[in-house]
């Protein structure tokens, strides 16, 4: 699937805002901020200067609309359909059954407080609007990192109707008596959500929300409904864990975030080589173009995706945020 050149155009644009107005930005910033927020923000400074720098370059940056919309109200009942809203969001629906991957709908993801969040800020919004979304079945958390596990998102979510499938040691972080029911999995466990059967896999990666919270799991999903079968590898660096568990028809990969952080996420060459462990027939690329979370520019990953795929690039299913696939 060849890369629309004006989308990339809409990428080029976006990572080269500047100008006059993030000076007054910054003053802007400075002279209202908070005691209490602006002790905190010194604290932040002083642990992570890079973080507060990208903070305050953002204040103020517009954020995008996404290259595609997608429209799940069309999706028939029976099939297999996808949509990447953005990030390490998916929206699948499997035969009727809906599920919602790492759901992020908040403008910024980090630390509450009060009015503000002190964290990344998205480059584009998603690519369905959290109310315009069909009823959700099941939400599949892979780990507590912010940028996969969006409190207010989750808040926005609640429902006697939806279940939560998340990772061991993470369902404090959640209100788990709003929500039809949720399950925590280990590795190489499964639980059973409607017609889905979810199996943690073993990741390379790690679960820690905040620097001290070492005990939170983290994992990737294989998910078997009827005869669906289908690979959420949440975030991970290169493995060899994915090589015996079978065909799958689609996998969500993550392509980005490894310069420098390759140690935790796998390049786009590593992940098109994990799709191949996992025997999948399509991949849908995700964990690139929506947070500024490292230094490649922002199209390399994709880019590099579809030089690793060669002349079987038909296999990469969706390219840029808001394009679905539909299986029959």
């Amino acid at each position: 699937m060849a890369i629309d050149p004006g989308a990339r155009n809409l990428f080029e644009t976006t990572q080269q805002q500047q100008g006059a107005r993030r000076k007054f930005r910054r003053r802007s910033w400075i002279g209202g901020v908070g005691l209490g927020i602006g002790v905190t923000a010194g604290l932040l400074y002083r642990q992570a200067p890079g973080f507060w720098h990208q903070y305050v370059h953002e204040l103020g940056e517009p954020v995008e609309k996404p290259p595609y919309h997608p429209e799940p109200a069309k999706w028939p009942d029976r099939g297999l359909h996808a949509a990447w809203l953005g990030h390490s969001t998916v929206l699948l629906k499997v035969d009727g059954f809906t599920i919602l991957t790492d759901p992020v709908f908040s403008t910024r993801v980090g630390i509450g407080l009060g009015p503000l969040t002190l964290g990344l800020k998205r480059l584009f919004l998603p690519a369905v609007a959290l109310d315009r979304l069909p009823h959700i079945d099941l939400v599949l958390l892979s780990h507590a990192h912010m940028d996969h596990f969006d409190i207010p998102t989750l808040r926005a979510l609640e429902s006697r109707k939806v279940e939560i499938v998340t990772a061991t040691g993470t369902s404090d972080l959640l209100r788990p008596q709003r929500y039809k029911r949720v399950q925590e999995v280990g590795w190489n466990r499964e639980v059973q959500a409607g017609p889905a059967r979810v199996k943690g896999l073993e990741v390379r990666h790690w679960g820690a929300r905040m620097r001290s919270d070492t005990w939170r799991g983290y994992n990737g999903y294989s998910i078997s409904a009827g005869r669906w079968r289908i690979l959420f590898a949440g975030d991970t660096a290169m493995t060899g864990l994915f090589r015996n568990l079978g065909e799958h028809h689609l996998a969500l990969m993550p392509i980005g975030a490894y310069n420098p952080w390759i140690a935790n996420h796998c390049s786009p060459e590593q992940a098109w080589h994990m799709a191949g462990d996992a025997r999948a027939a399509h991949i849908l690329p995700v964990h690139h173009m929506t947070f500024t979370l490292s230094r490649e520019p922002l199209h390399e990953p994709i880019e590099r995706l579809h030089t690793a795929a060669g002349n079987d690039d038909q296999r990469i299913a969706v390219s840029l945020i808001g394009q679905e696939l539909s299986l029959t």
